[in-house]
């Protein structure tokens, strides 16, 4: 580069921009098609109005020139420099522009200079333009190549739809309950004693929760007590009266009702003083705990949720179609079958069974809730869950056609189809049901058509086919798409 500048700077007749070679040397260190953007851009014959440079990967494959109108093409940049006798120094009179990205297009202005250049810049411009001759008919041939390889149409493989019995699966949102799950909630007003549980605790049946400040039930318990114990000794007295006839049977009914009345409210002030005490209603798992201990609560307040997650309730709605679907065809054990997707996309290892229809549809919605019952022993599922219920729908005598053989147009399926006299003939087809890698077709096609499966892409509506036919069975093998 600083032989290059050194010898540029020498000869002072020179009228060439600086900037304009220094860019052009860091061009073609950089990369070769900007050598050439850069020469054809700074140098054009005298007379040229127009020149397009079309450039490959690594070299020019052909000018075009325009003069005074006319057109002629070079094959390549040998060519171009052989037929021109001069070069022009670019200034304010010339134009470039960029056509695509490997296409140059540079314009004559009216404001053209008129200085020549030096022989010795144009042996500059073909000693630049040196390694991108030798390497420019060898990278053609390669490019060559490759485009057809690349373009070489593959052959047609036909096959005809299958006519099977098929198995659709449904999907639903879903919301998954627990069997059972009940607020506690306090029973009686008073300062929160003891808390025997903790959060996310696992709790058997009958075991000791809570217990409210129990002195003032434990009070009114022992005045009841008393109270009975008073009208029994009342009771006992007149009993003894009425029998030796000095009182009469009346006033011995009375003693006894005040005696029956002070057992009853000993029997409710046990009752309060064993609502101070909450034992677990069912084995279950415990929420988080709303209160603390010390804490005053009152009658009714939440102290915690239980669940019950031995067995979940899993709640989906189903469309009416959907549902007079089910409920027309027999019960049967696998149609009840149903399998949960939880909400990591992983399926749950319990399948579930279909178990409540309730009695009314949503009219706002047009749906209908079903209910599955799925064991969950090892406490995976939690109440208040989502997922997706897949429920099996089976489609007897399917018309299946692979879904890499269509293709859309305007929202539209079709499907090209060989006629009898080897014609291509594109066919609108109506999807039903879609599996994968496999439309279900209601109509459009039969079982008997003859459809293209491979090279969709080469064929044309209207042309001569030249296939390889495949057995469905032999076709069906292979559904996936191959990248093209």
């Amino acid at each position: 580069m600083k032989q290059f500048m050194k010898w540029m700077k020498q000869d002072a007749s020179r009228k060439l921009n600086i900037e304009t070679l220094r860019s052009l040397w860091f061009a073609f260190e950089k990369s070769i098609e900007g050598v050439l953007a850069a020469c054809f851009s700074s140098a054009i014959p005298q007379g040229i109005q127009r020149m397009e440079v079309k450039a490959g990967r690594r070299c020019c494959t052909s000018v075009k020139i325009t003069t005074n109108g006319a057109s002629r093409s070079s094959g390549s940049v040998a060519d171009f420099i052989a037929q021109t006798g001069g070069f022009r120094i670019p200034c304010e009179g010339y134009t470039a522009e960029k056509s695509s990205v490997r296409s140059v297009c540079v314009k004559r202005t009216p404001a053209m200079h008129k200085l020549k250049t030096p022989l010795k810049w144009i042996m500059l411009a073909c000693m630049m333009a040196t390694p991108l001759i030798t390497s420019c008919h060898k990278v053609e041939a390669e490019e060559h190549h490759e485009h057809e390889a690349e373009h070489e149409p593959s052959k047609l493989i036909v096959s005809r739809p299958m006519k099977k019995d098929a198995v659709v699966l449904r999907e639903y949102v879903a919301q998954i309950h627990s069997c059972r799950n009940i607020e506690l909630r306090a029973l009686e007003r008073g300062y929160l004693e003891a808390i025997h549980v903790k959060e996310g605790q696992h709790v058997k049946e009958g075991e000791p929760m809570f217990k409210i400040l129990p002195l003032v039930y434990q009070a009114e318990l022992k005045k009841a007590e008393a109270e009975s114990q008073a009208a029994k000794v009342e009771y006992e007295n007149t009993k003894r009266l009425a029998d030796n006839k000095v009182v009469s049977d009346t006033e011995l009914a009375i003693t006894k009702a005040k005696l029956e009345k002070t057992l009853a409210e000993v029997n409710l002030a046990q009752t309060h003083l064993g609502f101070t005490e909450l034992k677990a209603p069912f084995p279950g798992l415990l929420d988080r705990l709303q209160v603390r201990k010390g804490s005053l609560v009152d009658e009714g307040d939440l102290l915690t949720t239980l669940s019950d997650n031995s067995e979940m309730w899993v709640y989906f709605n189903v469309p009416e179609a959907e549902y007079l679907d089910f409920a027309s065809q027999p019960p049967a054990e696998d149609r009840k079958t149903v399998s949960l997707v939880m909400a990591n996309g992983k399926t749950f290892q319990h399948t579930g069974k279909i178990n409540v229809i309730e009695a009314e549809f949503n009219n706002t919605t047009g749906t209908i809730p079903f209910r599955a019952d799925f064991p969950n022993p090892e406490g995976l599922l939690r109440h208040g869950e989502t997922g997706n219920i897949q429920m099996k729908k089976l489609v007897k005598d399917a018309v299946l056609v692979p879904q890499k053989a269509t293709f859309e147009i305007l929202d539209h399926h079709y499907v090209l189809i060989v006629d009898e006299n080897d014609v291509i003939v594109q066919q609108r087809i109506h999807i039903s049901e879609e599996i994968e890698d496999l439309f279900i077709v209601s109509k459009g096609v039969t079982e008997k058509d003859r459809i293209v499966i491979e090279g969709l892409r080469q064929a044309k509506p209207g042309q001569k086919a030249e296939f390889e036919f495949e057995e469905p069975e032999q076709a069906f093998k292979h559904l996936k798409l191959r990248a093209e």
